[in-house]
């Protein structure tokens, strides 16, 4: 009998210290996790400070690590092709529908689980100084002049090309679209390569401010806050354009639920810290949260419009 109660007692230890081991191993995170980085520039900037934000509220560590190339088609792969652990994150955009529908990548949002949207960014159209005053200028030169307006693009399909077609669609006038590769855009329009471009304010801000770039207008409903110097399209008359790139937090399908959970909850203390609303401000970026069901129907209903465009466009695969 004491032989049965001594080995009943060991079992009851062991599965203790088995259970225990084993909640050790679920606790999330138990290690460092890594961040995929699309791109370079703005969204790289606020990638980082991102992963510093979810760092200090998530209590592991959070490597940002660039994987830049396809329109972000490498950074999705990668993250597709890693365990769902949540310990494999992407700083991902609507560029996660331009690659599919441009059939860049074999696999479309619904491949990744949302987690949290950040921030929104907003496109503007710059010209060099002195050539165009304002958009309607820039428009009466393009209706005089059908085709020979070039407009840089990143590549063909690329978000800033989608915004140009917006853009110039709502003018009602047809340019030339060159895509700079690896050159920016304030080069190539300082160069005299291209007459027009659409990117981030912030390429811009310094050359504008220097009287060398002018920046003509903004695709968001309203002005930027850290360019209010810049019109909207809107503003202008073009009320169907309505143009932002909203960037935020993903995993891959199947990551446990407390995983991104956790991931989750640190973003959303990071949005609203004082650090992440002074870099808001000093880089030109709007604050967006929305949690992981939000952010996913904004992913849906974007997917959606964006394979549109990008099939009137000619450009869906």
């Amino acid at each position: 009998m004491k032989i049965v109660k001594k080995i009943s007692s060991i079992l009851v230890a062991m599965s203790l210290l088995l259970g225990s081991n084993s909640f050790a191993a679920d606790k999330f995170p138990s290690k460092y996790v890594e961040m995929t980085v699309l791109f370079g520039g703005t969204a790289k900037s606020v990638g980082q400070l991102v992963a510093k934000g979810l760092e200090k509220n998530l209590g592991a560590t959070v490597v940002p690590v660039s994987r830049p190339g396809g329109g972000g088609a490498v950074g999705y792969k990668y993250i597709q092709s890693r365990p769902a652990s949540g310990y494999d994150i992407v700083w991902n955009s609507n560029s996660v529908s331009t690659t599919f529908h441009g059939g860049k990548v074999p696999f479309n949002f619904k491949t990744f689980a949302p987690i949290a949207a950040m921030s929104i960014e907003v496109p503007v159209l710059a010209v060099k100084a002195g050539s165009f005053k304002d958009i309607n200028e820039l428009a009466a030169y393009a209706k005089k002049n059908p085709g020979k307006l070039k407009v840089g693009i990143s590549g063909k399909g690329a978000f800033t090309h989608l915004t140009s077609a917006i853009i110039f669609d709502a003018l009602g006038v047809k340019v030339n679209y060159i895509s700079y590769g690896k050159g920016k855009a304030p080069t190539e329009l300082l160069a005299g390569r291209i007459d027009a471009a659409v990117q981030w304010p912030g390429q811009f801000r310094s050359f504008d401010k220097a009287g060398q770039l002018k920046m003509l207008a903004a695709t968001s409903p309203k002005r930027i806050a850290s360019d209010p110097g810049v019109p909207t399209m809107q503003e202008l008359g073009y009320k169907k354009v309505d143009v932002t790139m909203w960037r935020g937090l993903a995993a891959k399908k199947g990551t446990p639920k407390d995983h991104i959970k956790a991931i989750e909850a640190a973003a959303k203390t990071y949005a609203s810290s004082p650090e992440f609303i002074a870099a808001s401000k000093k880089i030109g970026f709007e604050i967006n949260y929305l949690d992981s069901k939000a952010f996913g129907k904004k992913i849906a209903a974007d997917d959606k419009k964006i394979g549109q465009l990008m099939k009137n466009l000619g450009l869906k695969k």
